[in-house]
This record gives structure tokens, C-alpha cells and sequence, in this order.
């Protein structure tokens, strides 16, 4: 999902205040996830037998210790009960999942475009109108894109030549780059993958796209693949999501993630504004997952999961079509932006995070935001909502690089600092918005930084069409050493943070 500049008359460029009004019910589904997972109840069971066994004299343990050393049925009751209790922890506990190693991939130099170059290419095309190339330059302006993010070859070159044989081309350098990178980083087998998901929202060719990663590097025959498509920016986090519950029921396995889009058939030759935003933002790139449920790779692995949280607002019509890929007057193919994207975003991302509060929230932020809430609802009190620091629950913070707009919103609304929004604005400004691997490339470049410690909690968070707005939350299993790191960012690191203007004329 991506969103246009300021100037766009098509395109609203504010998020709604977060302030505005929140949904109890949103609240009371975050508090539904802890009951699942018996926290609540388990909780203040433990608080009881820990405050009653205090009151235990040394006395009263060896009276205890008697009184069960000479009953035999007490002996076997309390046997037979603790022999229960372990075999049905074992039994219900979820399988963890680890997320090995990761890898972006890069692309060659050759394929990178200048702001400059990506005009002079769309002015060489003889579609676009003077009005439409003018409307792209000031998109491009406001972007927050720099001048060294990449496309692939069909869309560079002169003519342009988007067909099925060259969108298959991109689609193999970026797959295959990434996971070769994977597979060299963690030393695991192609045979050794049990789960593999692809997802890549526009391009789904027959054979599928992890068909053709099956085929090239000949996975084993009883592999779980999936192909998502059709699912926007935020299909990764969905991906992520699947292969835990994949992995949650599938012991001893490891699910291999590709998370990319595919430029070359998806560009807009149109006059039609709404569908001229995406060529601006859209960049080539991709990343490959390693996550594994074994239970000895934790000590290898970098992260674990916490928490996903989805949040699906399909139901309501404008939320459906504020993203979606058309036709316009000229029947040529394109993915339009209405003028509510911004609303629906900000409404879906303010159910999502109201749902995830409850979930990594330290108790005094939960009853400052309760305060207010039931102030507001029940009693009708003018007073102003209290908004939950999440920096007090996460230590880094990945938010998809759709947009400089976007940012800017989400960086008032969830009061974060400079710091907490680098990663996502240096993710835009030099590789663009590569769509669901965008999150990907942000954590690479904290990585890269040397900001990640044992025990750190981060926040992906992304969004697309459909619509959608989905979270995973890490947790650092070990400290991240960028000096023994390979990632995009590692030759170049020092040359970051850079300042980003709001307007940076081409």
C-alpha cells in the first residue's frame, strides 16, 4: 500500500487522529488474546499458592512431608495429580517458533534509477501526458526517495518492454538472490525445508511462484508450499503468521518465508492519477525468512516470536475498494488509490494497535489508557484521551515504508522520536517502497547500526489493500554483531542517517 504526496487532489494526506475515538471492543478482543492464552486466569492462581505457601512454617513443611510420607494413597493421588499436570503443560504448550537468519536482496548496481532517470524514462515512453509527467515529478519531489533505488531491466530500458518472460526474470534474480543468500548465511539444506510461503500481491504466474522455487532448487516432495496473492503491502506479516501456525502443529520444522512484489508487469503507461502514485514509490526488491519450531535452534537463532496480531476491515465497501487494481478510460491495467486511503489506513491501524495494546502494554500505560476510556464511555467526561507509549513496550519499531506521508503520520500520532523512525525512513529513502519486504530491509538496517540487544522487543507493522493492517512482535534472542553481519546495508551503513528534505526539487 502506498499513498501520494500533499499535493495529490485525489488523495487525502492525513491519518485521523488517533485521539478521536477509540473502540472498547477492539480493547476487549486484546484482552481475549491474554484469556486465550490463559495469562489472566493463570496469573492470579500463581500470586494464591505463592501467598499461602509464604505463610509456611518450617514446621508446618515437615508435617506436610510426614503426613504424605506415611499415606500412601495421599502419595499417589498427589503423584498421579503432578504426573497429569506436567504431561497436559507439555502436551498444550505451543511449539516456539524462532526466526533463524533473514536476508534482503539487492540488486546490482545497473538497476539503479535516479529520480532524474525515472523521468527521463517515463517522458521517452510517449504515453504519458505533459499534465501526468508534471504530477509525477512533484509526487517524486515529496516522496522521500532518494537517488539510488533500483527497477529492473524491463522497465528501464528504452522502449520499455513489460511481458510474461521478463516479470519471470525479475521474479527469479529477486527469489532466488535472497534465499541463495539465506541458505549460505544459516547453512541449512533446500531438503531440509518443510513449509514454504511465497507471497507477491500482483504477479501469479502458473506454475505458481513457489512452484518455480520447488522447481530450482528441487525441495522435497512432501514440502507445505503456499502462494499468496492479491494481498498487498502487508502480506508478509500475514505470511509470518501462517507459518506459525504452520509450524505450531508441524514438529521439527522449518518454514522458508519469500516475501517480494514484481514491477515489470505492473507498470502504469496511464494518465490516470490515482494510478500514477505506485510507479513513484514502487521499487524492485525482495527477502527470504528462515523460521524454525526446534527447540535447539534458539541458540543460533536471532528472534522469537511474540505475538501477530491481523486486523481485516474487508467488510466495509470502502474500506474493500480504496486499493485496487483496474482498468482505466484506456483500458490500460493499474492499481488506484481513492481519496479515503488515508482514513481507512488509519482506522485499520487504530484497531490493530488498540488490539495489541492489551498484549505488550506495561499495566500502569493499560490503566492510564482504562482511566480515560471508561471516563470518556461511561461517565462522559471531557476529558482527553490518554494515548499509550509504546516505546514503553518495544525497543525498535519497523513500519512499512509505503510512503513519506504515512510516516510522518504515524511518527505524531504514536509520538515516536527521529531515532524510533529512521530505519523505515532510510528503508525509503534508498530502496523505495519494496512493498511486503519493506519491514525486512528496516530491520536489516538496524541490525547494521549494532542497535539490536538480547531481550530487545521490536514492532513490524504494515498495510495494504483489502483492507488490511497486521503486527508481529519480536523478541532478541542475542545480541546482533554488525560486524559478522551480510545485508544490504553493510557497505554503506556509515554513509546514514541523511537528512531527508520535505521537498527535494529534481
Amino acid at each position: 500500500m502506498s499513498e501520494s504526496n500533499s499535493k495529490s487532489p485525489s488523495i487525502q494526506s492525513k491519518l485521523p487522529d488517533f485521539k478521536e475515538s477509540v473502540k472498547l471492543k477492539y480493547v476487549k478482543l486484546g484482552y481475549h488474546y491474554l484469556i486465550t492464552h490463559g495469562m489472566l486466569f493463570l496469573s492470579p492462581l500463581l500470586v494464591l499458592i505463592a501467598a499461602h505457601l509464604s505463610t509456611f512454617s518450617v514446621q508446618d513443611v515437615h508435617d506436610l512431608w510426614n503426613h504424605l510420607r506415611y499415606n500412601l494413597i495421599s502419595v499417589l493421588i498427589f503423584s498421579a495429580l503432578l504426573v497429569f499436570l506436567l504431561t497436559l503443560y507439555f502436551l498444550t504448550r505451543p511449539l516456539p517458533v524462532y526466526l533463524v537468519d533473514f536476508s534482503c536482496y539487492k540488486p546490482e548496481d545497473a538497476r539503479q534509477c535516479t529520480r532524474q532517470t525515472f523521468m527521463d524514462r517515463s517522458s521517452l515512453t510517449g504515453t504519458f501526458t505533459d499534465q501526468s509527467l508534471e504530477f509525477q515529478r512533484k509526487i517524486l519531489e515529496r516522496s522521500g526517495l532518494g537517488e539510488s533505488t533500483y527497477l529492473p531491466e524491463a522497465v528501464l530500458r528504452v522502449p520499455p518492454n513489460p511481458s510474461m518472460v521478463e516479470a519471470r526474470k525479475e521474479a527469479e534474480t529477486v527469489m532466488f538472490g535472497a534465499v541463495d543468500e539465506l541458505f549460505e548465511k544459516t547453512r541449512v539444506k533446500p531438503k531440509d525445508i518443510g513449509i514454504l510461503i511465497v507471497n507477491c500481491s500482483l504477479f501469479n504466474p502458473t506454475p505458481s511462484l513457489s512452484a518455480m522455487v520447488i522447481n530450482h532448487y528441487k525441495l522435497r516432495g512432501n514440502i507445505l508450499s503456499y502462494n499468496l496473492g492479491g494481498m498487498g503491502c502487508s502480506a508478509g506479516l500475514i505470511s509470518i503468521d501462517l507459518a506459525k501456525d504452520l509450524l505450531k502443529v508441524n514438529p521439527n520444522s522449518y518454514a522458508l518465508v519469500i516475501s517480494m512484489e514484481n514491477i515489470t508487469l505492473n507498470w502504469y503507461f496511464g494518465n490516470d492519477r490515482s494510478m500514477l502514485v505506485s510507479n513513484c514509490l514502487f521499487r524492485m526488491g525482495g527477502a527470504a525468512i528462515l523460521l524454525s519450531n526446534k527447540r535447539w535452534d534458539r541458540l543460533r537463532s536471532k528472534y522469537q516470536l511474540v505475538h501477530t496480531v491481523r486486523t481485516h476491515k474487508g467488510a466495509d465497501d470502502k474500506c474493500f475498494s480504496c486499493v485496487t487494481q483496474r482498468e482505466d478510460d484506456a483500458e490500460r491495467v493499474g492499481v488506484s488509490l481513492s481519496k479515503d486511503v488515508m482514513a481507512v489506513a488509519g482506522d485499520a491501524l487504530k484497531t490493530n494497535i488498540t488490539t495489541l495494546g492489551p498484549l505488550v502494554l506495561p499495566m500502569s500505560e493499560q490503566l492510564l489508557f482504562f482511566a480515560t476510556l471508561i471516563a470518556r464511555k461511561l461517565f462522559k467526561m471531557k476529558v482527553k484521551p490518554y494515548i499509550p507509549d509504546f516505546k514503553l513496550a518495544f525497543d525498535h519499531f519497523c513500519i512499512h515504508a509505503g510512503g513519506r506521508a504515512v510516516l510522518d503520520e504515524l511518527e505524531k500520532n504514536l509520538q515516536l522520536t527521529d531515532w524510533h523512525m529512521e530505519p523505515s525512513r532510510m528503508t525509503l529513502y534508498r530502496f523505495g517502497n519494496t512493498s511486503s519486504s519493506s519491514l525486512w530491509f528496516e530491520l536489516a538496517y538496524t541490525e547494521a547500526k549494532g542497535r539490536i540487544r538480547k531481550g530487545h522487543r521490536l514492532w513490524q507493522i504494515a498495510f495494504g489493500s483489502g483492507f488490511k493492517c497486521n503486527s508481529v512482535v519480536w523478541k532478541a534472542l542475542r545480541k546482533v554483531n554488525p560486524a559478522k553481519e551480510k545485508n544490504p546495508w553493510m557497505d554503506e551503513i556509515h554513509l546514514f542517517p541523511v537528512d531527508v528534505p520535505k521537498f527535494s526539487a529534481i
